[in-house]
């Protein structure tokens, strides 16, 4: 029985330019002389350095650990020397640096002794903690740690399962290649998710302009003999990879603003997450490698299994890079980066290296007025108003933006491609995004060292009531020591002299007259002078004041109480 598919809105259809790419097997990369080991590889908090300078490790040693939850571990990605653990550039357009782990391979390519699991006994917990620790991630190119994504929904199971094969981007082959190689290792890992999720049903999305995939995904399918798991073949239409599209397409659920697909009983993941969850869980083997698409300008465009690490360069020499490379973009023309040198390392999210040059790449047409035509409207797959979004994106109004639902767009690149006034509309959306986070940073800083201020007045308060009443707990025991003096101390005969006060009593009344005032004050005087306190708060800062005076007003007070000089 055929399944109904449905549609959504937008979306473009780019030439695909795959075909150059799927002509020859999955093919290893020889060792490079070094490999660039980043510590950040996922969405997330940075993992903690495990090993020093100087140290050897082997293959899959954790060298990074989880910071966190929202975090997952990273490995070595062979056996070597660890030279050094500084900052290293990052394979991302900004050419900022990050921790890394530098790591000289030894040739040997040694595994260490590797942590299992069993399967049938361990709670899905202790699966989900034990893929962190095996620094799986998505693999479709957001690298959000998996074990996060294997936890039922609201609705307390999972109804449907879907498995994201379109690989809708234009050049990138790697999931393709990768269904047609492994798709029976790809389906254990889908098993073992169905589980630990409670999935009913599994969909295993794949554009029809792939039959290869479809065929070898089917037949693993039927060989395995598992209930509940169907490929479909669905229309090629970029960008039908995205998970609210895919999700839609197969099973006509559309996740609102707001809202997730976890909400409506359905996850969705990649066909390089499930092998590499078949990998950690079954051969206990994390995740130190991944299939990546070298294309665009290159004699043998081709996909390779890549060492985490491995610098770009050094895999893209193997296809033969034209003389006239000027860029290397990760991903693909739609969606991907440019990178800020050819050297930069291979990491989780590399899908693809598309090697670029002005014969590929032309510069692109100047940027013209938008003409408010619509198109990029009706191409958006979010289904939002792009062109109201230009507009305040530029204006720097993102408050309008995000009135807009600026954060829903996906970044497709779709509006670009359709527009007529060749207007990089996505670069613009960036800017937006990265200014709100920026300010957003800002004000939590800001917020952080106001509450810091007024916890301090709030301290330096407190420090001064418990002075004051410790003052006058000090001088209420005084007089009752004073009191409880036995009468046989005084003089045995004719009547006992009256006490001349002493300084030290005059100071401790006045002290006391003092205290009392405040303590009158404390309930009903106002602020003087001030907006910010409290009559509390004014009360208290009017006791210092009047001990103060006291002070400066006992000397006086003793020398008057002295007798003349000369005085018999």
């Amino acid at each position: 029985m055929l399944r109904k598919l449905f549609s959504f809105h937008g979306g473009v259809k780019p030439q695909t330019h795959k075909a150059q790419s799927t002509t020859a097997p999955i093919a290893p990369v020889p060792m490079p002389d070094r490999l660039v080991i980043p510590l950040h590889q996922a969405v997330g908090g940075q993992p903690r350095p495990l090993v020093k300078p100087g140290e050897r490790v082997f293959k899959g040693q954790r060298i990074g650990a989880a910071d966190g939850n929202v975090s997952s571990a990273v490995h070595a990605s062979t056996s070597g020397l660890v030279r050094d653990v500084a900052p290293a550039l990052m394979p991302h357009t900004s050419g900022l640096s990050a921790l890394s782990v530098i790591l000289e391979p030894d040739g040997e390519d040694r595994w260490g002794e590797l942590e299992t699991i069993n399967l049938k006994s361990a709670a899905p917990d202790e699966l989900r903690d034990y893929l962190r620790d095996a620094g799986v991630v998505g693999l479709g190119g957001a690298v959000f740690p998996s074990h996060l994504k294997l936890k039922p929904g609201k609705v307390g199971h999972t109804k449907t399962l879907v498995i994201n094969g379109a690989e809708c981007e234009p050049f990138i082959t790697c999931d393709d290649l990768l269904m047609r190689e492994r798709a029976g290792d790809m389906l254990k890992g889908i098993s073992a998710m169905r589980a630990m999720l409670q999935a009913e049903e599994v969909l295993i999305g794949i554009e029809d302009n792939k039959p290869e995939a479809v065929a070898a995904v089917q037949a693993a399918i039927a060989a395995r003999g598992e209930a509940g798991i169907e490929a479909v073949a669905i229309p090629t239409r970029y960008p039908a990879g995205g998970a609210k599209q895919l999700i839609r397409v197969l099973t006509g659920i559309e996740v609102p603003h707001g809202r997730r697909s976890t909400d409506y009983g359905v996850q969705c993941f990649n066909v390089g997450t499930a092998f590499a969850i078949h990998e950690a869980l079954d051969r206990a083997r994390p995740l130190v490698s991944r299939v990546v698409t070298v294309t665009g300008n290159v004699a043998h465009p081709r996909n390779y299994d890549v060492l985490l690490g491995t610098p770009m360069d050094h895999v893209v020499r193997l296809a033969g890079p034209g003389a006239d490379t000027d860029r290397y973009i990760m991903g693909g023309p739609m969606m991907g980066l440019r990178m800020p040198s050819f050297d930069v390392p291979v990491v989780k999210a590399t899908n693809c290296i598309l090697v670029g040059s002005p014969a590929l790449f032309p510069p692109r047409p100047p940027e013209m007025p938008c003409i408010r035509c619509g198109e990029c409207s009706k191409a958006c797959p979010a289904d939002l108003a792009p062109f109201e979004l230009y507009w305040f994106s530029r204006s720097k109004n993102f408050g309008k933006a995000q009135e807009y639902h600026l954060f829903d767009c996906i970044e497709c690149g779709c509006c670009s491609y359709v527009c007529p006034s060749q207007i990089p509309l996505v670069d613009y959306y960036r800017f937006a995004k990265s200014e709100i986070w920026a300010r957003e940073r800002d004000k939590d800083a800001s917020d952080r060292a106001r509450d810091r201020f007024e916890y301090k007045n709030l301290r330096q308060e407190r420090e001064k009531q418990e002075k004051a009443e410790k003052l006058a707990a000090k001088a209420a025991a005084t007089r009752e020591q004073a009191a409880a003096k036995p009468a046989g101390d005084a003089p045995a005969t004719g009547t006992a002299p009256a006490a001349k006060p002493s300084p030290d009593d005059a100071k401790r009344a006045l002290i006391e007259a003092a205290m009392e005032k405040a303590r009158q004050q404390k309930a009903q005087v106002t602020p003087k002078n001030t907006d910010h306190l409290s009559p509390g708060q004014q009360a208290d800062i009017d006791a210092i004041d009047a001990r103060r005076q006291a002070a400066s007003d006992a000397p006086a007070a003793a020398k008057a109480d002295e007798p003349p000089a000369g005085s018999a």
